[in-house]
């Protein structure tokens, strides 16, 4: 399968590929930064050399950067078979006092991105009536938290808009899996003070989405909710 996984450089994106290409699967890697998916991509084809690995450097919060991805995509005649929207930021914040500008960025790096990218890739998937779409939400998605603001709103939206693109893609043979992590150990905790025992491991959130993957066609897990054993922090 050809899987391609925005936001792929590091931490959930990053684990997402490796447990795709221990199964001999074809990845296409997406970020902003073409130096850290070179060193990821790299470090993926020496842990699994019977994958392939591409990456393309592109900013999926605008629209060209989007059609970068597209491009290439289309360049290698690739067909798209597991889609995982995972690019993302998070500025924390509250609505009364985060900075002019904020739900802008959060919109249009959270829910943009994913909505613009599937809706260039949805034309082929409804025409081979095959494919797996990803959205990677939050369980800022469910409910508000202190300084979550923005994010939780962006978040709350892409939520929106995994179940509408599922009722839409039912006739087309086409899942959609709306992802809910909660606190996952990676780059943005850092310096929390917190030990990483209280954290999700991003490796655990990248088997749910590759077992989620290998169902047959006629089941679909449409929701992944996962927690730290300890609760939320």
């Amino acid at each position: 399968m050809n899987i391609v996984i925005t936001g792929g450089s590091k931490g959930m994106g990053k684990a997402i590929a490796m447990r795709f290409a221990a199964a001999n699967h074809h990845i296409l890697l997406n970020a902003r930064t073409e130096s850290a998916l070179r060193e990821t991509a790299l470090e993926i084809r020496h842990a699994h050399p019977d994958s392939t690995v591409q990456f393309c450097a592109a900013d999926l919060s605008t629209r060209e950067g989007v059609a970068i991805l597209v491009h290439h995509i289309r360049s290698q005649s690739l067909k798209v078979d597991v889609l995982v929207n995972n690019a993302g930021i998070f500025l924390p914040g509250s609505v009364h006092n985060e900075p002019e500008g904020t739900l802008d960025t959060m919109i249009q790096t959270n829910l943009y991105s994913a909505y613009h990218l599937t809706r260039a890739l949805l034309p082929q998937m409804m025409k081979h009536r095959q494919g797996h779409i990803f959205n990677m939400c939050s369980i800022a998605s469910f409910q508000a938290y202190p300084n979550g603001g923005a994010y939780s709103i962006s978040k709350f939206a892409l939520s929106g808009f995994s179940k509408n693109l599922r009722e839409e893609m039912k006739p087309h043979n086409i899942k959609v899996t709306a992802v809910y992590p909660g606190a996952v150990y990676t780059d943005s905790w850092s310096g929390s003070g917190l030990p990483e025992s209280r954290f999700i491991r991003a490796e655990d959130v990248a088997e749910l989405i590759f077992a989620a993957s290998q169902l047959s066609p006629s089941a679909c897990m449409e929701e992944i909710i996962i927690r730290p054993q300890e609760g939320d922090i």
